[in-house]
């Protein structure tokens, strides 16, 4: 599979695995990232969750290719995530609405690149750790695209207005000293060993409390209230409307 999941103890692994790619997501996966959210949120023995990716990459975000043709598909009147049969959301949306709602602590250890969704799931992670040379950026003003996941309002929450701002207009790159200093990951280790610091400070969160857990991210996801969906709603349309309109922007 393309999203792996494994269990160590009470904590569960999703590893993004598709490093030919720098683990660029298509839809399939966006939905098995999603899916193995939702399975081990509901799971008893699961406490807390690391995300990574395989081949020293985060994620490069978005398989450009297949977003070309999801453009072509919405300009011929098929909207994106939402095929016409069912109504139901698929891809994309599966993943931004496990995350958004996921009630267990959520890590996340990032080496290499963090582009796009790569970088804005991010913020839906109750902690990051970097490797050393993990860089990130979020390229929708190269793209001529609207920003994503809720990431207009989510990153100047993480980094301040100024800050997110100057990150969302420029696209530029952010390296891992900037990512501890700016809010973005909690803390930087040596090149390679995201993952294994990650598991242990999700070691040592499974250990404590289940019920004690989950109640302190439930209370901090009801302190951010409704930003994150509000945020994504307003970023969906705009997206809806550029490809309908044959693609990326000017």
């Amino acid at each position: 599979m393309s999203v792996d999941l494994h269990l160590d103890g009470s904590v569960a692994v999703i590893t993004i695995n598709r490093p030919e790619r720098k683990n660029a997501f298509t839809r399939s996966q966006y939905e098995a990232f999603g899916n193995h959210l939702s399975n081990v949120a509901s799971r008893d023995d699961v406490h807390v969750v690391v995300v990574t990716g395989a081949g020293g990459s985060f994620s490069s975000g978005q398989d450009l290719k297949e977003m070309a043709e999801l453009a072509d598909a919405a300009s011929s009147g098929v909207t994106p995530d939402r095929p016409d049969t069912s109504g139901t959301g698929t891809g994309f949306t599966v993943l931004l609405d496990a995350l958004q709602h996921f009630p267990k602590p959520l890590l996340a250890a990032v080496e290499g690149v963090a582009v796009g969704i790569g970088m804005t799931l991010l913020p839906y992670c109750d902690i990051v750790i970097v490797g050393s040379t993990a860089r990130m950026r979020v390229p929708f003003s190269e793209l001529g695209v609207p920003p994503e996941a809720g990431s207009s309002a989510l990153l100047a929450d993480l980094v301040g207005w100024q800050r997110a701002a100057e990150i969302l207009l420029t696209s530029r790159w952010i390296d891992a000293d900037d990512a501890v200093n700016y809010g973005l990951a909690l803390e930087k280790v040596d090149e390679g060993q995201a993952l294994s610091r990650a598991l242990d400070v999700a070691r040592t969160i499974g250990e404590k409390s289940p019920y004690s857990t989950r109640v302190i991210k439930q209370l901090m996801l009801a302190a951010r209230g409704s930003r994150s969906t509000d945020a994504r709603a307003r970023e969906e349309k705009l997206f809806t409307e550029l490809f309908r309109g044959g693609g990326y922007g000017g």
